[in-house]
């Protein structure tokens, strides 16, 4: 065995109902009581679980997805960075940022820049926003808490 532990499958089916909600709604707040109701358990055994079963943390699985949400954005769209961060959930350019470099090795600016110089078609701003192609924070937003899963 590698050391790892092994997280029985029946553990799996609760650790998705709080893994998919995370998926669907990235750029929402979620606090990790909420998570781990979810998912049936403590905190702390829901995030021990989580970093067995995922070996990153709801914070970091939560953040990840959302730079991943950016990288799309940020190569197709014709938003500025700022808007991106607070299309993806950040309210903090600063954090953004710094967490967009950390992830993908580049800021979010040399990233857009690059693809941009690709010559490839940009979907205007205004349609990401008007197709619902970026989540807005919505009421459910304040339903489900504002800590930080860490």
């Amino acid at each position: 065995m590698t050391g790892r532990r092994r997280v029985p499958g029946d553990v799996l089916v609760h650790l998705r109902r709080a893994r998919d909600p995370l998926d669907r709604h990235y750029s929402e707040e979620f606090a990790l009581d909420l998570l781990a109701g979810l998912a049936g358990m403590s905190r702390y055994h829901f995030v021990r679980s989580f970093a067995a079963t995922y070996r990153t943390t709801p914070a970091a699985y939560l953040a990840a997805r959302r730079v991943e949400r950016a990288q799309d954005l940020l190569r197709a769209a014709n938003l500025t960075v700022t808007e991106v961060c607070h299309a993806v959930g950040y309210s903090s350019l600063g954090s953004f940022s710094s967490r967009f470099r950390e992830i993908v090795g580049e800021s979010p600016s040399e990233f857009q820049r690059r693809y941009a110089a690709a010559g490839n078609p940009r979907i205007p701003g205004c349609y990401v926003f008007m197709a619902g192609l970026v989540e807005r924070g919505s009421a459910t937003q304040e339903k489900r808490g504002d800590a930080d899963p860490s």
